[in-house]
C-alpha cells in the first residue's frame, strides 16, 4: 500500500533505491558540495506565529483533529479567521537579521533554510502577486527598514559566508486559484475544485506559482537549494501538475545554472536530495539527504515548547552526519522578532563543540562501520574521525575499540591534541585512552586517526 505523503503534518520520504541523480554536471557538482555543508539553520516564521499554534495547518479542515487541538479560546471558524487576519497586528520590531547571522555562524551553521511561504499563503518576501505579504500595507510591520525579511536574511547570512536553501510551500490555501472561494470551503489541504473541469483557473495557479519561484530566484542573488513542500500538489494526485520542470529549466538557464532543486517525496529529477522529516533512516545512505527536524518539539513557535538540550543536538548531529546526511535544524522565532532563549542556549552549547570537533564533521562522507553502540564514524581523505558519545556525565573508558578495514598509522586526541597508543588486530583498532586528560571533555569525544591510502 502506498504510504501517505504527509501524516499530522510530517512528510515521508522517498525511498532512496528510487532516487534519481541530476542531469545536469554543474548541480551534481553543487549538490556535492552542499552534502558538506553538513548543518543547516532552518526557520518557520510568519504572522501565525502570535497565536502560538501549529503554522498553516489549522486552517485544512481535513487535518483539524491534529491541527487544531490549539484552537481552545474560541469557536474553531472564529479562530481561523483570526489566523488569517494575523498578517495585521505581526510586527515583529526586535527582528535583526544581523544577530540572527551571527548566531548561526557562531553555532557552526553552513547554510540557512527559512521558510519565505508556507501553505498559508503568506509571502515573507516582496512580491508582486498578491498583497498577503510582508511588505503589504495592512502588515504594520512594512514600514521597517528589513520589511523585505527574506531579502534581509539572504543578505546578513551571504555576509557570513553560509548558502541560502530557499524554503518554498507548492500548495497556497490563500490563493483564489487554489482554494477558490466561488467553489465553497475547501475539504482537505488539496485543491478544492476539479482542476479537469476548469483548466483556465489551474493555468491561472500554475503562473502564479511560476512567478513567485522566478521572484525568489531572481531578485535574491544566488540561491543554493530551491526546497519544495507540499508534496501533495503532484501530477498524479488530483492532476496538481505545477509544471514544475518548465521553470526550474528556465532559472537554470538563466541565473542559476547550479540550482539544486529539493521536490519533497515526488521523486524523479527535481527531487536532488530526499528529506527525511522529524526522523533519522535506520541505516547509511549512499544517496543525497537532509533530515529536516526541530530544537523543540514544534517547528512552528508555541509559547509552552520544550528544546532539546546541547548533548541531545549533538549526539543527532553524529547520528546524521554518521549516516551520510545534512541536518536542517529549525529554530522558531517568537511573534516580536527574537529567538526563543532556551533554543539559543542550546544551539550555543552545540557550537562549542563544534568548534573543537567539527574538522570530523564538515565535509566529510561515511566511513563502514558507520555507527556502533555509542561509537560514531566520519571519513575525509586519509584522515577517519571515530566520535564516543557521552552519558550525562563524561567518562572514557582506559581502552576503547574501533573497527576499521584500513591500516591505522596514527591516532590522536582531537580536544586536546595528545598522541594516543593504540594496537590494530585485524578489523580492530584499540585505542589507549588512560592519558587522556579529561578536563574540558563535554556531550562527544573526537578521535582522528591517519589511515594509509
Amino acid at each position: 500500500m502506498k504510504k501517505k505523503i504527509v501524516a499530522n503534518g510530517v512528510h515521508n520520504y522517498t525511498a532512496p533505491e528510487e532516487y534519481q541523480p541530476p542531469r545536469s554536471r554543474q548541480v551534481q557538482e553543487h549538490l556535492e558540495w552542499f552534502m558538506g555543508l553538513k548543518l543547516g539553520f532552518m526557520m518557520h516564521w510568519a504572522p501565525g506565529s502570535q497565536l502560538g499554534t501549529y503554522e498553516s495547518w489549522p486552517l485544512s479542515d481535513g487535518d483539524a483533529a491534529w491541527s487544531q487541538e490549539d484552537f481552545t479560546w474560541a469557536d474553531p471558524e472564529v479562530c481561523k479567521q483570526q489566523y488569517w487576519e494575523a498578517n495585521k497586528t505581526f510586527n515583529p520590531v526586535k527582528f535583526d537579521a544581523a544577530s540572527w547571522a551571527q548566531l548561526a555562524k557562531d553555532c557552526g551553521f553552513k547554510y540557512l533554510l527559512f521558510t519565505t511561504k508556507h501553505h498559508d499563503g503568506f509571502c515573507m518576501f516582496d512580491t508582486d502577486t498578491t498583497d498577503y505579504k510582508i511588505t503589504a500595507p495592512d502588515c504594520p510591520f512594512h514600514t521597517h527598514s528589513d520589511a523585505d525579511v527574506v531579502g534581509a536574511l539572504y543578505r546578513e547570512f551571504r555576509k557570513q559566508g553560509m548558502a541560502i536553501s530557499t524554503y518554498f510551500s507548492k500548495p497556497d490555501w490563500h490563493s483564489p486559484y487554489y482554494w477558490a472561494p466561488q467553489f465553497g470551503t475547501a475539504p482537505t489541504r488539496n485543491v478544492n475544485y476539479d482542476i479537469s473541469q476548469h483548466p483556465d483557473l489551474w493555468e491561472k495557479y500554475v503562473q502564479f506559482t511560476h512567478q513567485q519561484i522566478r521572484e525568489l530566484c531572481t531578485n535574491y542573488g544566488k540561491i543554493d537549494v530551491l526546497w519544495l513542500d507540499g508534496g501533495w500538489v503532484r501530477p498524479d494526485n488530483l492532476d496538481q501538475d505545477i509544471r514544475l520542470g518548465e521553470i526550474v529549466e528556465e532559472i537554470r538557464s538563466t541565473t542559476q545554472p547550479h540550482l539544486i532543486v529539493c521536490e519533497r517525496t515526488c521523486g524523479g529529477e527535481y527531487e536532488n536530495f530526499i528529506t527525511p522529516e522529524k526522523t533519522v533512516p535506520d541505516t547509511a545512505l549512499t544517496v543525497p539527504w537532509e533530515t529536516c527536524t526541530t530544537v523543540g518539539q514544534k517547528f512552528s513557535f508555541h509559547y509552552t515548547d520544550v528544546f532539546k538540550t546541547g548533548r541531545q543536538l549533538v549526539h543527532l548531529l553524529l547520528e546524521i552526519v554518521s549516516k551520510g546526511g545534512n541536518l536542517a535544524l529549525n529554530i522558531p522565532p517568537q511573534p516580536d522578532g527574537l529567538l526563543p532563549a532556551p533554543a539559543v542556549r542550546s544551539l550555543r552549547e552545540m557550537g562549542a563543540w563544534l568548534k573543537i570537533f567539527g574538522e570530523g564533521i564538515y565535509e566529510t562522507h561515511i566511513c563502514a562501520p558507520y555507527w556502533e553502540d555509542s561509537l560514531f564514524y566520519t571519513r575525509k581523505e586519509d584522515s577517519v574521525y571515530g566520535f564516543y558519545a557521552y552519558d550525562e556525565m563524561p567518562e572514557l573508558p582506559d581502552k576503547l575499540t574501533l573497527h576499521l578495514q584500513e591500516q591505522v598509522l596514527g591516532a590522536e586526541s582531537m580536544r586536546t591534541g595528545q598522541k594516543i597508543k593504540f594496537r590494530q588486530e585485524g578489523d580492530g583498532v584499540t585505542l589507549n585512552l588512560s592519558e587522556i586528560a579529561m578536563g574540558g571533555a563535554f556531550y562527544a569525544e573526537g578521535f582522528k586517526l591517519t589511515v594509509a591510502r
